[in-house]
């Protein structure tokens, strides 16, 4: 077991046998809480949990934990050693999904292989090496999906003119994998042609994506940053399309 495990553990039931009978509010955590984090940081949600004595701060897609008096701070997950289940990592799944008929698909790119059957949407940035690389590797390889891709421009200045020149491009799909497959550059886009890049920049703020390639699936779950075929394949065979 890692240290960081243990010594979850070890607080955790240590606070289990330190506090009183008398259990306050979450609402009431939240206000002490809240305070001592900092002064920029809004606390989302303060929820009591199972697991010995901890509640569940939700600060944006991040989670912390606290005890009833909000004195400690936990940053790290909790694990259920009988099942081996992260408990915290299916809690940060659930609240990290999304509607998926919500995006706006209109702004992405949109590229059919096969059947088209299955589908995901992937948050990319045409800088950005390990996207290149699931391209180049994971897609290449994977048949019978249909792929949007949302142009997500957060690497470099000159991520906005490449999305520009792919988008206004009389083939995207094709000039997208020209670029990410065969780093082969789009033509140069007129000044008149207009793009969603600042509305995908907001989507991406508002979803939470920090880092790209930020994969999601029609059942609304995500998969931060690039994965392998056989991954890719399981992540399908569980979501029913």
């Amino acid at each position: 077991m890692s240290k960081s495990k243990l010594g979850l553990l070890l607080l955790s039931a240590l606070m289990a046998g330190c506090v009183s009978a008398e259990t306050p509010s979450t609402e009431a955590i939240r206000k002490l809480v809240e305070p001592r984090l900092g002064a920029n940081v809004k606390v989302d949600s303060v929820k009591e949990t199972p697991y010995a004595g901890l509640y569940e701060v939700r600060v944006g897609t991040d989670i912390l934990y606290t005890d009833k008096t909000a004195t400690y701070l936990f940053s790290g997950h909790v694990f259920n050693l009988v099942t081996s289940t992260d408990l915290t990592k299916e809690r940060l799944d659930d609240i990290n999904r999304i509607k998926f008929s919500d995006l706006p698909l209109d702004k992405a790119i949109k590229t059919v292989k096969g059947d088209g059957k299955r589908v995901i949407a992937v948050f990319e940035d045409p800088n950005c090496g390990y996207c290149k690389r699931f391209r180049q590797t994971t897609l290449k390889d994977t048949d019978n999906v249909t792929i949007y891709t949302f142009m997500y421009n957060i690497l470099a200045e000159d991520s906005f003119t490449k999305s520009k020149n792919i988008w206004c491009s009389l083939d995207r799909s094709q000039a997208w994998d020209d670029w990410m497959v065969r780093n082969k550059p789009a033509a140069a886009a007129s000044a008149s042609c207009v793009t969603p890049n600042d509305e995908v920049l907001e989507l991406g703020r508002k979803l939470g994506v920090n880092g790209t390639p930020a994969i999601f699936f029609a059942d609304g779950s995500r998969v931060p940053g690039a994965i392998d075929s056989k991954m890719l394949e399981e992540k399908f065979a569980k979501i029913k399309q």
